[in-house]
């Protein structure tokens, strides 16, 4: 268990409250302590902020002050009865008492201090779900007097990271692929299907495509990629013919697949190869079509975004780390089918987000539209909203 703490010699301001933040996902599981000053609350949607600071990010006022968080590298446990809630309380329970105990938050008798609100977001909580919603509040509750809880998917929690409480889409893109979008009255989901059904236009899209037209090459099929087939040979050894046994039976093959996308990207740049490059042009297409098929839109069809209601496209995930070979032609897309919605950074990531839900549950204006499997609140260990 990795930490990191806040630093400095003044003497911290007065806190009516903390707030808690949680990500849960197949690197492990991250928390964060963050405050909540007196009266404070965190701007956020019908809210009036300067031109400067609306303009500067998609986040109004920014996240709340965090002063301390840990990483738990091993990963929750999911089972025939989806997400364990004991295994992520297990982990998740000491955590928060540690961070507690360091930011000096002694509660009355030495109890821990009491958590105003807290967001957890889990990968795999719509369709694995039900567990945590049932057991994690009464947990919390017990445990730190937490009042108000939000149980949120991971795509909720990196979709309040990136644009806060606007209205817009939001694309996750890296190993897998899934947007989100809304219009403040409801939630849209696109894709996030997996490797196997979807993911269209992901890491291990990519990577797939580009193993394909190396396997067609070394076959002397059309369509295949000399360049490709050679950085495959040089990654996975040869024959290029034992590359399936080395992969099927794996259970991490979309992270093999996803490892390549790289080397696509390269060939496509470096190489100038033309087969490495329409699978990245086609890559940008699949996920411009996520953005779209989410993303609120004032009349009927593609393009009918208003400008003036102020949606916005954000892309988040590691695959963009590919650069401009797959994010230029993805903005051009974008721009061509969604005109009036400006593509900008992410404020922030799913940690962030989970601690921005937070604080707007502690001063009761989250303007995130609830939602039974993708953004469930409790209050005080019952369900308060479906």
């Amino acid at each position: 268990m990795s930490r990191t703490a806040a630093t400095g010699s003044a003497a911290p301001p007065a806190v009516d409250g903390w707030l808690l933040g949680v990500d849960s996902g197949g690197s492990g599981l991250r928390v964060a302590l963050a405050r909540r000053h007196p009266g404070s609350a965190t701007p956020g949607a019908g809210e009036a902020a300067s031109p400067a600071l609306e303009a500067a990010s998609p986040v109004p006022g920014g996240f709340p002050e965090v002063v301390g968080s840990v990483v738990c590298a091993e990963p929750v446990r999911t089972g025939a009865s989806g997400i364990d809630a004991a295994h992520m309380a297990g982990q998740l329970v000491p955590a928060v008492r540690s961070l507690l105990a360091e930011a000096g938050a002694d509660g009355d008798e030495g109890a821990p201090a009491h958590i105003t609100a807290a967001c957890v977001g889990a990968a795999g909580m719509a369709t694995l779900g039900d567990g945590l919603r049932a057991e994690l509040p009464g947990i919390l509750a017990r445990a730190f007097g937490v009042q108000r809880l939000a149980l949120a998917a991971d795509a909720v929690t990196a979709y309040a990271g990136a644009l806060g409480e606007r209205p817009g889409a939001v694309v996750a893109a890296g190993t897998g692929m899934i947007a989100m979008g809304t219009d403040l009255a409801t939630w849209r989901r696109a894709d996030g299907w997996g490797h196997l059904l979807g993911d269209c236009g992901s890491g291990a899209w990519i990577g797939r495509a580009g193993l394909e037209a190396a396997l067609r090459a070394f076959d002397g099929r059309s369509g295949g990629s000399a360049a490709l087939r050679a950085s495959a040979e040089a990654r996975f050894g040869e024959p290029l013919s034992a590359l399936p046994g080395q992969l099927y039976p794996r259970t991490d093959r979309a992270a093999v697949l996803a490892s390549f996308a790289p080397e696509v990207a390269r060939c496509a740049v470096e190489a100038e190869d033309p087969v490495a490059a329409e699978i990245v042009r086609a890559a940008a297409q699949e996920i411009a079509a996520a953005a779209v098929a989410v993303c609120p839109r004032g009349g009927p069809g593609i393009g009918a975004v208003d400008a003036d209601e102020g949606v916005r496209v954000a892309l988040t995930g590691g695959l963009f780390k590919l650069g401009d070979v797959l994010t230029a032609p993805l903005r051009a897309e974008l721009a061509r089918l969604l005109p009036g919605a400006p593509v900008v950074e992410a404020a922030g990531g799913p940690l962030e987000g989970a601690l921005l839900v937070a604080a707007r549950l502690a001063a009761g204006r989250l303007a995130l539209p609830s939602d039974p499997a993708l953004l469930s609140l409790a209050d005080q260990g019952r369900q308060y909203v479906e």
